[in-house]
């Protein structure tokens, strides 16, 4: 598969978004900030052993499965993956701090689940998943391509 190269920039919770991170949240002594807590903040993807820290931040009655399928849910979503998959994502910390990029495999690995994400859910039209002003705008040749098929895929694809 080959690596996209345009990044669509920070990608937007939606509201089951904010909900998935608010049921991380009430799980925890203290909400975390890499998490979402309102519509429209970023996505970010998660530093490597975050999910130990969360663990230690569990408050006292609540179960380490219990906290795990909640991750699970935030993590294996569509958009997480897409925000993932961006050339220029970086893996953040429990507070929501850059601490390195992804990596250039996991970022495949991303891409790929996105795109069986989109597919399962009959999702062709992937340029939904790009949001407010980084939506990239078509080139020169997409703009003469649409132009030449009456309108149709004025939309930019969500990688090159």
């Amino acid at each position: 598969m080959k690596s996209w190269t345009v990044s669509r920039g920070p990608v937007a919770a939606i509201p089951i978004d904010v909900e998935k991170a608010a049921a991380i949240n009430n799980l925890l002594r203290q909400p975390a900030g890499i998490l979402p807590a309102l519509t429209g903040d970023a996505i970010r993807p998660f530093a490597r052993g975050l999910f130990e820290e969360l663990r230690s931040a569990l408050k006292p009655d609540v179960t380490v499965t219990t906290l795990r399928r909640a991750v699970a849910a935030f993590v294996h979503s569509k958009r997480y993956y897409f925000a993932s998959a961006q050339p220029d994502a970086y893996r953040h910390d429990i507070n929501g701090c850059r601490v390195e990029p992804v990596s250039t495999e996991d970022r495949l690995l991303a891409q790929q689940r996105f795109l069986g994400l989109c597919r399962k859910q009959g999702n062709t039209d992937l340029s939904v998943e790009t949001t407010g002003p980084s939506q990239v705008q078509p080139d020169k040749t997409q703009r003469i391509r649409a132009s030449l098929l009456g309108g149709k895929g004025t939309k930019s694809a969500p990688f090159n």
